[in-house]
């Protein structure tokens, strides 16, 4: 049984680099009226240069990066505004509890992607900090949520993802792929996944 909540006024979109949560999380605000923001803009410069050089983050990286995105939830989202997404790995049980933290409700989406596919897709942005080398450490460090997140199959149509997000959260707009969506479906197809926007 699904334990996510309903109509929430926060959601996350999260997954490994590759995923599309960059491009889902934009179309997915764009749909709903709301707020986006991509975590990876939140990273500090030094943690940006630990993983240009192949170095994975640790939790004590990852902590103080994961509190300004609970800040930015926060504030982005007063009663009665529309929801705010935010895209973020999420990848630990731990870091969603973080993220999550004093917020409610709060809703994940995980995108599910085949490690082969995710490869394909980071090797076709050469411009990202995110090298390739790295994949295999996230998916390492992944603990897929269970029934209290949403979790959709990613290699698919973006807008098909927005509707069927919309759809499970209980939201009463139907989007009509709006341009955004369109857009970040064209950017899927040509970079294999995502746009040039850290994920």
């Amino acid at each position: 049984m699904n334990t996510y909540p309903l109509r929430p006024r926060r959601i996350i979109v999260m997954g490994v680099s590759g995923c599309g949560k960059s491009t889902v999380g934009a179309a997915l605000a764009d749909a709903l009226g709301g707020t986006f923001a991509d975590g990876d803009d939140f990273h500090p410069e030094k943690n940006i240069r630990k993983m240009r050089t192949g170095t994975p983050l640790d939790d004590g990286d990852r902590e103080p990066w994961l509190d300004r995105l609970n800040a930015w939830l926060h504030d982005a989202s007063p009663p009665g505004a529309a929801p705010a997404v935010l895209a973020c790995s999420a990848l630990k049980a731990a870091y969603r509890e973080r993220l999550a933290r004093g917020l409610h409700p709060c809703a994940f989406l995980f995108l599910r992607v085949d490690p082969a596919t995710l490869a394909a897709r980071i090797q076709a942005r050469p411009d990202h900090f995110m090298p390739p080398a790295l994949l295999r450490s996230q998916l390492d460090t992944l603990e897929p949520p269970g029934a209290e997140a949403l979790s959709l199959d990613a290699d698919q149509p973006v807008d098909q993802i927005i509707a069927e997000a919309v759809r499970a959260f209980g939201f009463n707009v139907t989007p009509e792929t709006p341009d955004s969506v369109r857009t970040a479906k064209a950017q899927t197809e040509e970079t294999g996944g995502e746009t040039n926007r850290p994920s």
